[in-house]
């Protein structure tokens, strides 16, 4: 079939339906008042925030703004939402507070001008601590008291850093930087609220020496208690320790778990909770402190999307598979909170497949329709590039399938989930390495006979839109088409407009700027082989985007141009990507409808 559709029930498709049925998120709860609750959903067709109080069963929508809102938090209290206010996806602005229970947004940090979020702690009190991040400053943290105080400033630096938590009792901050100038590795400092002073450092790099990370994972909910749950990369991999910030002593967990492990604190400070990733599925655990031992959450297979311990010992999660759509649930086997109206159609299950690499295993998973090959094949990439396919719902690859293509996703070098060298593999020879594991995937679906190789699309979006548009120029013989989704498409002229904490992670991977090793930019950027390309591009972009910004495409699409290359480009009032349901189902029909137009199914 040439057409847009899918197995219908009445007139709207199966793949249609995945995106507009309504979703909720998994609820975060205020610490001092766990019956008010905080999800995101897109019930009214775009993602906002919205307010639970579980004791009266009530819901209210807290933000309605045109392009959408998803960052937002409760007040520890419970009394006040805050949430942050930008332009038009643009990732720039303020943070906003709103009463619980309805009324006007005011300034919550008043006297702090724009910037970019870097972190956000809110402690006892009506105390915050608020993190920011600008172009020409760098990162710089901010103490907000209660009673109309100006903020007063406890950190500043001109590389990347974040706000990580607030102890319990409001007197120390974390702060996890990169003053070493690691982006991809942090060190840990903690500050006394009182004046900004050094209460305790934590740093696995040596200074920048050593490709170690350390990630807060939070203060132990208890006051007076110093703990704090450290995420650390001293295995081969993500593992959590607790260190006591006032003592320096460090307890490492006894957790033989093979993947990468996360952790929170159960509300009591006794036990953790547990989620552990491996081979792109997820299930999670309660770790008991004093025991030292671990016991699994009955949950089915397929990933969990977040996790959060209530003041009972019960656990919520978000679960999907790539067959089932999301819900939340509680260990209890109930079902948390679901949204009204429609519901998600199911979808096919991924298989998992194995390839030799260049540089190892490399782990695939494979959706197709039903019947034999050769099929049209969609390899869609996957955005981070620090992240994961997994196998949870996602609406993109069904519609593919849906429309007669397999879809194969790859977790290629850089990826997370397969250990700290798999992850830390993609430095200076920045998207050509991920290009190579691609290739191998590649070949593995042609000769298998999954993949028609006179039909194959690459596909992505942001770092897999860059890797799509790389992969056209430097591999041209090997795809029919490219679709890339707010791509890097220049890098150097990407690296110049980005937002500063990118131009951070960008000289990490490339060992510096373009500047000082324009080579290894150049070897990297989409733009210096657009001579190559062959297939047809279609590239969509938002207006507004700081992470991978529209000048740079446009040098791209100009080139495209005048080298008379078969391109189509829609642009849109959005960053980095959208939260109009509506705006994503446009931009995935005229995705399909290219792809049929040049592959046919």
């Amino acid at each position: 079939m040439n057409e847009i559709t899918g197995s219908v029930t009445g007139s709207m498709p199966e793949w249609e339906k995945r995106f507009r049925a309504p979703r909720v998120g998994l609820p975060e709860w205020a610490e001092d008042a766990p019956d008010r609750s905080l999800f995101v959903s897109n019930v009214t067709g775009t993602y906002e925030l919205y307010a639970w109080d579980r004791a009266t069963g009530g819901r209210r929508q807290v933000t309605d703004r045109p392009n959408g809102t998803t960052d937002g938090t409760l007040s520890r209290d419970g009394a006040w939402v805050w949430w942050f206010s930008d332009t038009d996806g643009d990732e720039f602005g303020v943070w906003m507070r709103q009463p619980f229970d309805g009324g006007e947004d005011v300034p919550a940090a008043p006297g702090l001008d724009p910037s970019y979020p870097a972190g956000l702690a809110l402690g006892p009190g009506g105390l915050a601590v608020v993190g920011r991040s600008t172009d020409d400053e760098g990162t710089s943290v901010h103490v907000i008291r209660p009673g109309g105080e100006a903020p007063f400033e406890i950190y500043r630096h001109e590389e990347s850093a974040g706000v990580g938590d607030l102890s319990e009792d409001g007197t120390l901050v974390v702060i996890e930087h990169t003053e070493h100038g690691d982006a991809m590795h942090s060190a840990l400092r903690v500050l006394r609220i009182a004046d900004g002073s050094v209460a305790a450092e934590l740093d696995d790099t040596a200074g920048g020496t050593r490709e170690l990370g350390l990630d807060c994972l939070g203060f132990a909910p208890v006051p007076g208690d110093t703990r704090l749950l450290v995420g650390h990369q001293r295995a081969d991999r993500w593992l959590p320790m607790v260190w006591d910030v006032a003592t320096g002593v460090e307890t490492q967990l006894e957790i033989d778990l093979p993947g990468d492990v996360h952790a929170e604190w159960y509300p009591d400070g006794d036990a953790l909770l547990v989620v552990h990733d491996y081979h792109a599925r997820s299930e999670i655990f309660r770790y008991d402190l004093a025991a030292s031992e671990l016991t699994r959450l009955d949950t089915p297979a397929g990933s969990v999307g977040g996790a959060t311990a209530r003041p009972d010992g019960t656990v919520e999660y978000l679960w999907s598979s790539a067959e089932r759509p999301p819900a939340v649930r509680s260990t209890t086997g109930a079902t948390v909170l679901e949204a009204p109206g429609l519901r998600a159609p199911e979808s096919v299950p991924v298989t998992d497949i194995w390839v030799d690499g260049p540089a190892g295993r490399i782990h695939a998973l494979v959706q197709k329709p039903e019947g034999a090959g050769s099929f049209p094949t969609v390899f869609e990439i996957h955005g981070g590039p620090t992240w994961h396919d997994s196998d949870s719902f996602t609406a993109g690859p069904a519609a593919w399938v849906d429309h007669g293509f397999a879809v194969v996703r790859v977790n290629y070098r850089g990826s997370t989930g397969y250990g700290r060298e798999w992850t830390d593999a993609l430095k200076h020879r920045v998207g050509l390495i991920e290009l190579e594991d691609i290739a191998a995937v590649r070949e593995w679906a042609v000769e298998s006979g999954l993949a028609d190789p006179a039909r194959l699309v690459l596909t992505g979006g942001s770092w897999g839109g860059y890797l799509t548009l790389l992969g056209l120029g430097t591999q041209p013989q090997a795809w029919t088409v490219g679709i890339a989704a707010v791509p890097v498409a220049d890098y150097a002229a990407a690296y110049a407009d980005e937002m500063e904490a990118l131009k951070s992670l960008d000289r990490t991977f490339f060992g510096g700027s373009p500047e000082e090793v324009p080579d290894r930019y150049r070897a990297s950027s989409p733009l210096t082989y657009v001579e190559q390309v062959t297939a047809p591009v279609y590239i969509s972009a938002g207006m507004n985007d700081p992470r991978c910004p529209i000048r740079q495409i446009d040098n791209y699409v100009d080139r495209l141009r005048s080298l008379d290359k078969p391109h189509e480009v829609y642009r849109y009032d959005a960053g980095h990507g959208s939260l109009v349901v509506e705006e994503r189902i446009k931009q995935v029909r005229l995705e399909l409808a290219f792809a049929l137009r040049h592959v046919g199914v």
